[in-house]
């Protein structure tokens, strides 16, 4: 455990993030707003695709703009778009959330990924991203995923990509007119170097097939660096 008595981070600023996939820049409205309402299914499919989302549905990307901007200002959220390296596209978004610098946690959320993430390298690198630049570009020590606890899909995601599922906040929130449970998934600045081990061997040209199918599981993958480490530790 690290000496606390003098830690001071700062809350998160816009980023631009690099991958060999995909890459995060700062949402800017004038830039964004329309590529990423069509990369996440423009006005038939937005609304569907962020079901879980607790704000009221979307009638045009102008409102949706809005409550983009309503987020920055008023909750502090530094929301960060995907661009797909290889088309140049707009296909995602997700937001650093909640900063405590006080206390080196802060949530990502507000995750949507367009179809043609799916099931792509594109998601996971994301995720990747993200968790490294709250691990080692600020310094945090605790980093959140939450989510509406009838969510199966977000909650898969949470744990394939190695948070801990710590349990359900029950009555949490009232969503769209209607109870929320909420489900709550954490990983902490200890475990960060075996994820980081595991997204990076996961992400490496090696574990893909030339039809770019993966070869072995992120589950896998960091099943086994868990594995090693503690057969190190007993035999130490």
């Amino acid at each position: 455990m690290r000496d606390l008595k003098n830690y001071k981070v700062a809350a998160p600023a816009p980023v631009t993030l690099k991958g060999r996939f995909v890459t995060l820049e700062p949402y800017d409205r004038e830039i964004h707003l329309q590529a990423l309402w069509d990369g996440l299914g423009g006005a038939e499919g937005i609304n569907p695709l962020l079901k879980y989302f607790p704000n009221d549905d979307f009638p045009d990307v102008n409102a949706f703009g809005d409550w983009l901007e309503n987020a920055r200002v008023n909750s502090n959220f530094v929301t960060l778009i995907s661009r797909d390296n290889a088309t140049g596209k707009v296909v995602g978004m997700a937001s650093y959330m909640r900063p405590d610098p006080k206390n080196g946690v802060i949530e990502v959320g507000s995750v949507a990924h367009g179809a043609s993430m799916k099931r792509s390298p594109l998601s996971t690198e994301v995720h990747y991203l993200m968790a490294k630049h709250v691990f080692e570009g600020l310094d945090y020590r605790r980093y959140e995923w939450k989510c509406h606890n009838e969510n199966e899909p977000s909650k898969t995601t949470a744990r394939r990509y190695g948070f801990t599922f710590e349990g359900v906040f029950r009555q949490h929130i009232i969503s769209k007119g209607a109870n929320r449970d909420t489900a709550w998934f954490s990983m902490i600045d200890t475990e960060w170097p075996l994820l980081k081990a595991a997204f990076e061997a996961w992400l490496s040209p090696d574990n893909f097939e030339a039809d770019g199918t993966q070869k072995r599981r992120l589950e896998d993958i960091r099943g086994a660096l868990a594995g090693e480490a503690a057969a190190k530790g007993a035999g130490a």
